[in-house]
């Protein structure tokens, strides 16, 4: 059972080094969510034209197919 820990154990240890610490994580959710707030101001307007772009594009589509 002892073996079993330490082949686990050691096993996972290198996982460890590609996990940031926590401290360093805040910086990193503060950074995104900064850039989601920004782009969704820019998002929110191009919305109903990027609706208007489809349609016309799907509406020549189906018309070709007619």
């Amino acid at each position: 059972m002892l073996q079993l820990f330490f082949a686990i154990a050691f096993s996972a240890m290198p996982l460890t080094l590609y996990v940031p610490p926590i401290r360093s994580l805040n910086l990193f959710v503060e950074t995104i969510e900064d850039y989601f707030r920004q782009t969704s101001l820019n998002t929110a307007s191009a919305y109903p034209r990027i609706r208007v772009v489809f349609s016309r594009i799907f509406r020549n589509l189906f018309s070709l197919f007619r």
